[in-house]
This record gives C-alpha cells, sequence and structure tokens, in this order.
C-alpha cells in the first residue's frame, strides 16, 4: 500500500504515521480474531467464528437434518447410544458443550457430526458393530470432529460445499434385498451435514481418529476398537467392490484410510494403552440388548418417507425411479413417464436372441449406428450400455440396453426441451442408473427383517446357518460382515452371534 503526501509537511507526514499505525492495529485485531488456539490439539486455527455463533449454527443445521432425515423410533436403543456418546464427551477437550446423540433410521452405513455437539448414527452402520467399544470409537471420532472444530475450519478455508455425491448403503441393498441404495447426501438439506456425511479430507480425519482413540482411553474403552471398526468397514468395502464393482464408498474415516494404515496404527499406539485390567469397560450385555431387534435394511417408515417416483413392474421383477412429477402409465409389458414439453421416457423388453454385447444390441437391433456419449453400464449384478443420438423426431434421445434375465431391457428417453438438453439428458440418465431387479419381499410386505442374538452351538457353520436365513441375496457373506468373520472363520461355542429373522 503507498500512502502520498506533499513533501515536507510535518503535519501531513504526523497524520500519515497515526493512519498506518491504526491501520496496522486494525490488521493486528483482524488477525488475532480470526486465528484462534485449536481447543483439541492447542495449534492455531484459522477460524472466523466465534463458539456462540458455533453453536447457533448447528441448533439451525440439526433443525434441517430432523425435516430432512427420519429418526429411528426406539427410546432404549437411542438412550443407549447417548449414554456412551456422554461417557465419550465428557472426557473430550470440549466437555462443556451440550451434546446430542440420535440415530437415523437409515440402512446407509455412515456417521456424522455437526457444529457444537451433534452426532449422529444410522441404523445400518449399528447394524455392523459388535461390541460397545466399537460403537464408542464411532462416536468419539465424531466427537473428535467437534472438538477440533473441522467443519469450522473448513467453512473457514471456503470448502464447505465440495461434498461428494454419494454414500455407503449398498452392501446392506445387496445382501439383504432391501432395494435400499445409499442417497444420504443427496437427501438431505443441510450443507454442514452434507460436508460431514462425505467426510473432511485425510488428515482431519487422521486427526479425528487420534483424537478419539485418546477419548476412548480417558472413558475406559481399549483405543484399538477404532482399528476394529475401520477392519469391519473395510471388509464390507471389499465385499462391495466383489458385487457391484467400484460402485460407492462410506464416510470419510473409511475412504480415506487404508485397511492397514501405519499412520493411523502410530497414531494410536501415541495415545497409549490400556493393561487388562485397567480396560473397564469390556461387558458388551448392555450393548447386545440394545441392537437386539434392530431393523436391517430399509425399514417400513423409510420406507413410506421415500418420495422418489418409484416404478415397480411385477410381471417382469424390475423397478426404476422416475424423475420427480412425471406422470406414469403402464402395459402388461411396458412402462412410461412423461412430462410433456420436458421429455418423455418408456421401458420395454425384448427376449435376447443371442449373447451378444449390450454396445452391439443398440448398434445391430436397433439400428442406432450413431451413438454419441457411449458408456457401457455396470449396476446391481447387471450389465448394459448408453448413449445418445437424434431419433426420428429430430430430438435428442438417450437410449440404455440393460441384460437382465434371458431380456434385454430397452430404455428410450426422449429429450424435448431444446433449452435444457443437458439437464433433462441428466435425469435420464440417473433414471437408468436406478434400473435394478426387484428383490424378494420388497413389494407387498410390511415384515422388516431384524438381527436377533444367539450363542453359536459347538458346531456353528455360517454355510449352514444361511441356507435357512431370510437374507435375501449372499447370506453367508452379510451374516459374516455382520459378525465380523468376513471372509472366512467361524465363532467358538457359546460366542454370541447375531442372525436375521
Amino acid at each position: 500500500m503507498k500512502f502520498f503526501r506533499p513533501q515536507n509537511s510535518p503535519a501531513n507526514s504526523q497524520y500519515s504515521h497515526k493512519f498506518v499505525a491504526a491501520l496496522l492495529a486494525a490488521l493486528g485485531l483482524a488477525l488475532l480474531s480470526g486465528c484462534s488456539v485449536n481447543p483439541a490439539t492447542g495449534g492455531a486455527n484459522l477460524v472466523l467464528m466465534s463458539e456462540s455463533r458455533e453453536k447457533e449454527i448447528g441448533a439451525e443445521e440439526h433443525e434441517k437434518v430432523l425435516a430432512s432425515m427420519p429418526m429411528y423410533q426406539d427410546e432404549k436403543l437411542t438412550a443407549y447410544v447417548t449414554e456412551v456418546g456422554n461417557r465419550i464427551a465428557a472426557v473430550s477437550h470440549r466437555p462443556d458443550l451440550d451434546y446430542q446423540f440420535f440415530v437415523i433410521d437409515s440402512p446407509d452405513i455412515n456417521a456424522m457430526a455437526l457444529p457444537a455437539g451433534y452426532v449422529y448414527v444410522n441404523r445400518g452402520l449399528l447394524s455392523f458393530m459388535n461390541s460397545e467399544a466399537e460403537l464408542a470409537a464411532v462416536l468419539a471420532h465424531e466427537v473428535g470432529h467437534i472438538t477440533a472444530r473441522h467443519a469450522v475450519q473448513q467453512h473457514a478455508r471456503g470448502a464447505l460445499a465440495n461434498v461428494a455425491s454419494a454414500v455407503g448403503g449398498v452392501v446392506t441393498a445387496v445382501a439383504t434385498g432391501s432395494g435400499y441404495v445409499g442417497s444420504q447426501i443427496s437427501q438431505v438439506t443441510s450443507i454442514w451435514a452434507q460436508t460431514g456425511l462425505s467426510g473432511f479430507g485425510r488428515e482431519a480425519e487422521l486427526e479425528a481418529d487420534s483424537l478419539g482413540a485418546e477419548y476412548l482411553l480417558r472413558a475406559g474403552y481399549d483405543p484399538n476398537a477404532m482399528i476394529e471398526v475401520i477392519t469391519v468397514l473395510k471388509n464390507q468395502e471389499d465385499f462391495n467392490r466383489r458385487v457391484q464393482g467400484n460402485r460407492g464408498t462410506y464416510h470419510g474415516v473409511f475412504a480415506t484410510h487404508p485397511r492397514n494404515d501405519t499412520r493411523l496404527q502410530e497414531a494410536i499406539a501415541a495415545v497409549g494403552q490400556l493393561s487388562e485390567s485397567e480396560v473397564t469397560l469390556s461387558d458388551n450385555t448392555a450393548f447386545r440388548n440394545a441392537i437386539d431387534g434392530l431393523i436391517l435394511g430399509e425399514s417400513n417408515a423409510s420406507r413410506q418417507t421415500d418420495t422418489r417416483n418409484r416404478y415397480y413392474q411385477t410381471l417382469l421383477g424390475y423397478t426404476v425411479v422416475f424423475p420427480d412429477n412425471w406422470e406414469v402409465s403402464e402395459t402388461t409389458t411396458t412402462a412410461t413417464a412423461s412430462n410433456p414439453g420436458v421429455g418423455g421416457m418408456r421401458i420395454e423388453a425384448q427376449r435376447l436372441q443371442a449373447n451378444v454385447d449390450p454396445r452391439l444390441f443398440i448398434r445391430d437391433v436397433l439400428g442406432i449406428t450413431n451413438l454419441q456419449k457411449s458408456e457401457p453400464l455396470q449396476q446391481f449384478r447387471l450389465l448394459g450400455h448408453t448413449g445418445i443420438h437424434t431419433n426420428a423426431n429430430g430430438n435428442p434421445e438417450r437410449v440404455a440396453v440393460i441384460y437382465f434375465g434371458p431380456r434385454a431391457f430397452i430404455i428410450r428417453g426422449e429429450i424435448r426441451d431444446q433449452n435444457a438438453v443437458d439437464d433433462v439428458d441428466n435425469l435420464l440418465l440417473g433414471a437408468i442408473r436406478t434400473f435394478r431387479p426387484t428383490q424378494r419381499g420388497e413389494v407387498g410386505s410390511n415384515r422388516e427383517p431384524r438381527i436377533k442374538y444367539v450363542q453359536a452351538s459347538e458346531f456353528f457353520d455360517f454355510s449352514v446357518v444361511a441356507q435357512s436365513s431370510p437374507i435375501a441375496q449372499h447370506p453367508e457373506e452379510m451374516l459374516r460382515l455382520l459378525n465380523g468373520y468376513y471372509p472366512r472363520g467361524e465363532p467358538a461355542a457359546g460366542a454370541w452371534i447375531k442372525l436375521v429373522e
């Protein structure tokens, strides 16, 4: 900055010096107000927000979460999660915050935190925990985000809106036949919650793990439970890749850490260890009592709150989510959705006469040779292909062919609004990607699969138990994942095991 003044003017010189001094003082004050001490780590953070404002934001965003995400109606379970969470919060770096803990009625495998003490854990994540220490580790990780003010720091960096587009839930959908595929981030209306669901980046997640391990130690839990949680969910990630390709991921901590994360192990080791006699919280009776009866997969309540334009074709056994507010009509073997002036979408089926690549089916059977934006489809264990061409009406048309059983399902989506071609095409492609088989018990059944704890017999065998399990797909793998025995291993006689009934 350059100041101009007349030469040889003492008055102006004195004025200018005072002005500069005042300006520098103001700048220093601004810098001091923006740079605060991290309450958890003691390091300096650029945070342009007071704690009172942080609390206001937390309360405001919590109301948005309540408005967009259903809470699980189980007072016993919620009270238990709150009890464990408060035990962790009491030994944290910010014990004076008004911590509140909630269970979201979602099969997504996820957890998140909002500024100033709001912690949420999904029903789907709870179903895969196998001890109170593991539950405490999840809650301690989220409390670590709060005490270190990660969301507030990310807001200060202007990165709060940079969130992912999808999270987990695929494992539960595939294995239970619930038909649920996680889209929690896109459904929640709070941008702060969306960021929490996506994770805060590797360094922040590692810091939350380290803080969480410290809180576990202080509360009397084994801090290695943090690694056990990540191992359980990495097993699900492996299973997910095997059955679904590379579709989807989980919450930030599970996505950013490798399976054998040396930095994480070093961070937890640095926190310290409890001797066997010092681990005061190892009885899992209360944990089993709280988890017993937990719904697995999509609940009737969450299904009723699903406002998406989902269509079921019972004769051909598929379901698809058409764009919102598009009117749907059907014949015995076709389904059509339309929004006049915007676009239309039609699904029909042909019996496959030869084993050809779906791309070649579009070219040779449908006679479309000028396909643009051509790409393969691989979803819900189905193969297909899609692209855009110009139809006989002169309009852009999104076409897709998906193989399901002995049939090729042909999906044609006409784009009629020439001023919004890309937007309408995104709607059509999004609908195409929801096409999947209808799962057993998904339509017309009010029975929700629930977790039931039993003790393993001497000759317990997951492969044998799976034969009578109500789990729709991959029952043995799912039971192993639920109990922490994936991909192999059997429980000892007398060990507590989760079954599904």
